[in-house]
């Protein structure tokens, strides 16, 4: 037994999130703004379709049909602990020939949650619907005083409430296929992935809807392993209602995954170009005239030594690189003469466009240059400095930001971006509230 749970546990520790996003209140009310003309659309169609041939032969043109159909009312909202209610109200015209008018109201209550499906999606599910029909008004001679719910009308016969409740979140702009986006893999760079698995259904409080996420990154397709967080996240709730539409949190370790991610794939190595020659480089090191019979640029190759590191503070975000720089010629076939280790601190900048999150390196804070290896005197270090730094100083950051630039794909689903972001920092955690922004689609 003991055997089993050592074997059961880091499959454990690896099935913890590590970034979230709370949809607010304020978030499930745009939603249900913007789906209300989808929902008339869908229903238009649905209810506006030519009814099906009436069996009956007596009274075969007596069929009430639908001539018109509008939404005029669309709500969306949470039900703490349970899930969301939508609401929606109908007006519908009817006609049996062409003197004789009716105006209908549609009213759809159902009850909507979001589940898990064994695939590991998640999907909306509609748990209770209340679909009833009433009589607005009419052109016909008929008492007037009083709304009523016609009963055995042709109306009736003609609306498959069934079918209504059965496609009721369809209705909405994010029916299932969205919610599978939120899965779907991202590009990082051309042979890095991330992709945001959801661990479990959501939860529902009043603060709104918590999801938590986990991030997997692929290496030319391949799942990479990522280091264990030693805390487990969880999302963060604000502690009053939130204006913005939703809330995104990022933890420290989903940056220091990233960043190893990376490392891995091989997107931080960089080369560097130094403004000096091996004839320039000899006035100082008299050793170097010996090595090389022309005067050829001077190149530095540098790769990770061991995985980044990424401190989160408030208002503050640093990455630790640590990175073994082979100094040798730039000719076609390089050739190393001299190792360094070089430790680089620097401070993250970090933006959202779109969907994506754009981190930059805004400054190098410190650059320690030691030497690798010993075949020469530790003299050489503050020399080594003086010729060096000036070149890591400015090129590191240009070519992470070369790297980093195209961002990286925040959750989403299909067809809605952020607008009105606004990124806070804090130890161990990046929050980013922001609003919704529907891209409808053209054709």
């Amino acid at each position: 037994l003991s055997i089993l749970l050592i074997l059961l546990v880091p499959a454990h520790t690896t099935r913890s999130p590590d970034c979230g996003g709370i949809l607010t209140p304020s978030g499930l009310r745009y939603l249900a703004e913007v789906s209300k003309p989808h929902a008339e659309s869908v229903l238009r169609k649905d209810l506006m379709a030519p009814p099906a041939p009436d069996p009956s032969p007596a009274t075969p043109n007596s069929r009430s049909q639908i001539i018109s159909v509008k939404v005029d009312k669309f709500s969306l909202t949470l039900i703490p602990d349970t899930g969301m209610r939508l609401s929606i109200e109908v007006d519908l015209g009817t006609t049996s020939d062409p003197s004789t008018t009716k105006e209908m109201r549609l009213s759809i209550l159902a009850e909507l949650h979001v589940e898990m499906n064994p695939e590991g999606n998640l999907e909306l599910v509609t748990s209770d619907c209340k679909p009833t029909l009433e009589e607005v008004q009419s052109t016909e001679e008929l008492d007037r005083s009083a709304p009523h719910k016609p009963s055995g009308s042709d109306v009736d016969k003609q609306i498959n409430v069934e079918k209504i409740c059965l496609e009721v979140s369809k209705l909405l702009l994010f029916p299932n296929e969205r919610l599978m986006s939120l899965a779907a893999p991202f590009p990082i760079t051309p042979n890095c992935q991330v992709q945001y698995l959801p661990l479990a259904a959501p939860m529902y409080s009043e603060q709104g809807i918590i999801i938590s996420l986990q991030t997997t990154f692929q290496v030319a397709g391949t799942a990479i392993p990522l280091p264990v967080s030693p805390v487990p996240f969880s999302m963060p709730e604000p502690a009053r209602s939130s204006p913005s539409h939703l809330i995104l949190a990022l933890s420290e370790h989903f940056l220091i995954s990233l960043f190893s991610a990376l490392e891995k794939s091989g997107a931080l190595n960089v080369s560097l170009l130094s403004s000096l020659t091996t004839a320039t480089l000899a006035e100082r090191i008299t050793q170097m005239g010996s090595l090389f019979q022309e005067d050829l640029p001077v190149v530095l190759q540098a790769v990770p030594r061991s995985s980044p590191h990424v401190v989160l503070e408030e208002d503050k975000a640093i990455v630790e690189l640590f990175l073994t720089a082979q100094i040798g010629t730039g000719s076609s076939l390089f050739q190393s003469f001299l190792s360094v280790n070089v430790d680089v601190t620097a401070r993250l900048h970090l933006s959202v466009a779109d969907t994506r999150m754009i981190i930059s390196v805004a400054a190098i804070e410190d650059i320690k240059l030691s030497l690798a290896t010993s075949d020469v005197g530790p003299i050489l270090a503050a020399l080594l400095e003086e010729l060096f730094l000036p070149t890591i100083r400015e090129e590191v950051p240009a070519q992470l930001n070369a790297v980093l630039r195209q961002g990286i794909s925040l959750p989403h689903i299909a067809s809605f971006t952020y607008t009105d972001v606004n990124i806070t920092i804090h130890k161990d955690y990046v929050l980013i509230p922001c609003n919704l922004q529907h891209e409808a689609r053209t054709r």
